[in-house]
């Protein structure tokens, strides 16, 4: 005969079997998102993000034995020196996971002292418990043993715990990771390159890797760094003329020399008089083969030719959007521009789209698309982050990309944001440092001050006159003004620069010849105007821009991870 309590065991055991299913396809989607990293048994360490997040907090894996390990953010002895409270920190969250060590537990490393010094490494092996209720976590990591451990002289780390300038961080590149703001900002950074993998993935783009050396400059601004071999060349001939000269001095101080040693130093000499020649010539020249003209004399460097650090792979992937349709690029890219502001930096990244069979309106499309997807990513896999960003850096950072990530972007020719800007001056609402005239580029206050005050949102500029324009953006009808897009967005100004690309030939040739620049580095550029041309677009975006909006730093140095500039390029 059945018992009367059975109905209800089995109500409690189904109860508590869709209770455990509900766990594991939590789990399952949040790891499927990238939400969290998945708890995996083939890793000996259990990542803080996974411990924190999994089923509210690690309630999940309480009663479990994990190896966690990070750096000690804070340290302290409790209990008359029987225990020790730390709070570590991994980087794969902003949080950290308190893990609580006996003091018999730390006699195999030293002791209790020598694990709270922050910036201390450790690697524990433990017992995930609950902690009683109204404790800030819900779990914390009781150590059973100290499986790793890397000291640190709390005199001497260089990091206090008050608040440093963004400025002594810099100086520190190596540790700046540690703090809590150049973490989170690393961690927005990864989002936004994971947002933007997804998004061009997901729209059909095919990502191509193009050349970090280049012998071309897309941009025709100039403003390239050069590779050169040739004056290290010079330079060990020199070093191998010094070493000959030391061995004819020892030759001639024998004076039993034989003939045959005669013959030597007889070329040793030879060489010598070489090497008066070599440096007299590179007095004049600075050590650099020239040829007879007066040239420098390429043909002895390491390429054959002049060479350069890429400033836009833009070229490189018009070339494979002219085949494969959509193509974006995502790499390193240089500027030599001699600026210290706080929008430029010597080397950042730029995510160049390619796309074939499209116009300006197209172009414009997908540059919208793809920044309000970017803002969307970020308030739902880095809202963590982006909370201490709310409450430490900008106040309205979140709120700005809820704004961007919900509103349609308006779109203002360039002459109607002149006539705007010139209607602002004209009534003394606001003086600019730079004037404001049709012709003349938009300055960096001017975007702002359009994005900021008089639209408040985003806005597409588009039109622009072509003599401020690249030689590669479609003239339009009236002759005047070019088919290339802006994007400029509250706190940064311009975020993207786009153009339909030309696709006449002989217009493109007339534009190059015109910008004062030679044909012979562009005969591919304009081949793929001969043998099958195709209406085409694409823009550039700073990838350190994007995140400077997102974070609404002031500097976009705090945002690279190590940051070059003029005169600074250490680490």
């Amino acid at each position: 005969m059945a018992s009367p309590d059975a109905p209800v065991n089995e109500v409690e055991a189904l109860r508590k079997q869709i209770a455990d299913l509900q766990i594991q396809l939590k789990q399952k989607t949040a790891a499927e998102s990238g939400l969290i990293a998945p708890y995996s048994k083939s890793y000996s360490r259990v990542p803080v993000r996974s411990v924190l997040q999994a089923d509210g907090e690690g309630a999940s894996l309480a009663g479990q034995t994990l190896r966690v390990g990070g750096w000690v953010k804070t340290g302290r002895e409790a209990g008359a020196g029987a225990f020790a409270f730390l709070e570590i920190n991994d980087g794969s969250c902003f949080a950290n996971l308190q893990v609580m060590v006996d003091k018999a537990v730390a006699e195999s490393v030293g002791g209790l002292g020598q694990l709270t010094p922050t910036s201390t490494c450790v690697l524990i092996e433990g017992i995930l418990s609950e902690t009683p209720p109204g404790t800030k976590q819900k779990v914390e990591l009781k150590a059973s043993k100290i499986v790793h451990l890397g000291t640190t002289d709390a005199a001497e780390y260089p990091l206090a715990k008050k608040k440093q300038s963004f400025e002594f961080l810099r100086e520190k590149a190596h540790l700046r990771p540690r703090t809590n703001t150049i973490g989170a900002v690393a961690r927005i950074r990864n989002a936004l390159a994971t947002a933007t993998h997804t998004f061009f993935q997901s729209h059909g783009f095919l990502y191509v890797n193009c050349p970090i050396i280049t012998a071309s400059d897309c941009e025709g601004a100039g403003e390239m760094f050069q590779l050169e071999a040739l004056r290290a060349e010079v330079a060990a001939q020199g070093e191998a003329v010094k070493a000959a000269k030391a061995a004819a001095a020892a030759d001639k101080a024998d004076k039993s020399l034989a003939a045959e040693s005669k013959a030597q130093v007889s070329a040793l000499l030879a060489l010598k008089q070489r090497l008066a020649g070599a440096e007299e010539r590179a007095r004049l020249v600075g050590g650099v083969p020239h040829t007879p003209s007066g040239g420098i004399d390429y043909s002895k460097d390491f390429f054959g030719r002049a060479a350069f650090l890429t400033v836009s792979s833009q070229l490189n992937a018009e070339y494979y959007a002219c085949a494969l349709t959509s193509v974006y690029t995502f790499g390193p890219t240089f500027r030599a521009e001699n600026s210290h502001t706080a929008r430029h930096l010597a080397e950042f990244w730029m995510i160049e789209p390619e796309l074939a069979f499209a116009d300006l309106a197209d172009d414009m499309r997908c540059a919208e698309d793809y920044v309000r997807f970017c803002c969307r990513w970020l308030l739902d896999h880095a809202a963590e982050d982006m909370a201490f960003i709310d409450a430490v850096i900008d106040k309205g950072a979140s709120e700005r990309l809820r704004a961007v990530a919900a509103a349609p972007f308006a779109r203002v020719s360039y002459t109607e944001a002149v006539r705007v800007l010139e209607e602002v001056v004209a009534s003394k609402k606001k003086k600019f440092e730079f004037p404001v005239s049709w012709g003349v580029d938009l300055q960096s206050e001017h975007e702002r001050y359009l994005t900021e005050e008089v639209y408040k949102a985003p806005i597409i500029v588009y039109d622009y006159p072509k003599d401020i324009k690249a030689f590669y953006m479609r003239l339009n009808d009236d002759g005047r003004t070019v088919a290339a897009m802006d994007v400029l967005v509250p706190r940064v100004g311009e975020l993207i620069g786009g153009s339909q690309r030309e696709e006449r030939r002989d217009v493109l040739q007339r534009r190059i010849q015109e910008s004062g620049m030679p044909l012979e580095p562009y005969a591919p550029y304009l081949d793929l105007r001969t043998y099958g041309t195709v209406p085409h677009s694409g823009f550039g975006l700073g990838f350190e821009r994007l995140v400077l909006f997102a974070t609404g730093l002031d500097n976009i140095r705090e945002v690279m991870p190590f940051p070059r500039w003029p005169g600074h390029a250490e680490f």
